[in-house]
């Protein structure tokens, strides 16, 4: 039997170091959390006491393919409260996780055979998803010098146009963010060029020093993508949402319709009270910014000392080329002799990602503390640093 899909995809790697890590939890041995980006808080206690309530007051069926018009407005409503941005609910649209959201995106906007650039490193499932709709995932080799982002010379430079450009910031896995000015070169650059521009802000909320700019202050052409799994901290409810411009309204409903019926109807009723528990959630930020802290002074002390900046999100990118260029062994021996999970460099970029390793610091910092305690007794840091 051929296979429905002509091109190989790639596993997601977080997701097969998480289920080691399981693995290894199920035997009995210790393991140290650092492999994916799920804070280890729970939801804000206002959208559980919304759901408890919602079991028994709300019918718990189908909604609009484009989610409940209430949860809609208080979106919107986020947007003039956060970001000072006006913003009509009728373009917004909730989608199952911000899966949904980059599925939705891709299929509204693009067509098999066309080419999407991308930052690499980056969050893998968008390279995956596109090969998976037979589009080509066009990655744009990014470093230190660029603070992990694209350029708009990036793209000028590439050999054959684009019809799509992708940008994370906060990023994943690097945690680097694009200043305003960065942000306006690159949606400049795509209006010129009618190259679609998508902004992924997932991480927005969970900064360390300046804001992140949302990309829908600059241009009413972009579509953003955001979802309640980081800040809002609620992975495991598949929530998302996407700020889409109006001539896309229409398609996405169509393929919402069609491909998810409606987002979980009973996620939808108690985000409604997510933005009312915001004062919790910076809360959340202030752990997450002592966990960076412990790791950003401790790292360098084990010879780690070439990291992304880090400036939101809840990642260190290290540079470990020092250590192996192999980091998917790398990895994997590290979980098994010191409990520490974390993932390869090579799921966020397949050519330079060999010698890379993303650590979360989402977890709890108990957790943090003594993930870093085994690393610093590890025979292996020991041996490379001097």
């Amino acid at each position: 039997m051929s296979n429905p899909v002509n091109r190989e995809i790639s596993p997601f790697i977080a997701m097969e170091v998480m289920k080691a890590a399981n693995a290894r939890e199920g035997d009995g041995l210790p393991v140290y959390h650092m492999e994916v980006g799920q804070p280890a808080t729970s939801a804000p206690s206002k959208v559980l006491e919304k759901a408890a309530v919602a079991l028994t007051k709300e019918q718990i069926g189908y909604t609009d393919a484009l989610g409940l018009p209430p949860l809609r407005a208080a979106i919107a409503k986020h947007y003039a409260d956060f970001y000072g941005v006006n913003v009509a609910p009728s373009r917004v649209i909730v989608t199952t996780g911000s899966s949904g959201g980059f599925l939705l995106s891709f299929l509204a906007s693009f067509s098999a055979g066309s080419r999407v650039a991308l930052a690499e490193p980056g969050y893998p499932a968008y390279r995956n998803i596109l090969t998976a709709l037979n589009m080509d995932a066009v990655g744009l080799p990014c470093n230190a010098t660029t603070n992990f982002q694209p350029t708009a010379k990036m793209l000028s430079e590439l050999e054959r146009p684009v019809d799509g450009l992708l940008v994370a910031s906060p990023a994943n896995p690097t945690g680097t963010m694009l200043s305003k000015a960065g942000l306006q070169n690159l949606i400049d650059h795509c209006q010129e060029n009618q190259i679609q521009f998508i902004s992924d802000e997932i991480y927005h909320g969970i900064c360390y020093g300046e804001p992140a700019v949302t990309a829908l202050s600059l241009t009413d052409e972009a579509i953003i993508i955001n979802s309640f799994s980081k800040y809002f901290s609620m992975t495991g409810w598949r929530l998302g949402w996407m700020i889409i411009p109006d001539r896309l309204v229409g398609t996405v409903e169509k393929l919402a319709q069609n491909l998810f019926i409606s987002p979980p109807a009973l996620s939808q009723y108690a985000a409604i009270e997510a933005f009312s528990g915001m004062e919790e959630l910076d809360q959340y930020v202030e752990v997450y910014a002592r966990n960076r802290e412990i790791l950003l002074k401790e790292f360098p002390k084990m010879g780690l000392s070439k990291l992304a900046a880090a400036e939101g999100a809840f990642y260190i990118y290290a540079d470990l080329r020092h250590l192996t260029n192999d980091s998917v062994e790398f990895c994997k021996r590290m979980l098994a002799e010191t409990g520490v999970a974390a993932t390869p460099g090579l799921d966020f970029d397949p050519a330079r990602g060999n010698s890379f390793v993303r650590f979360s610091f989402a977890g709890a910092t108990p957790t943090i503390e003594k993930a870093v305690e085994e690393l610093k007794n590890w025979s292996v840091i020991k041996k490379g640093n001097p």
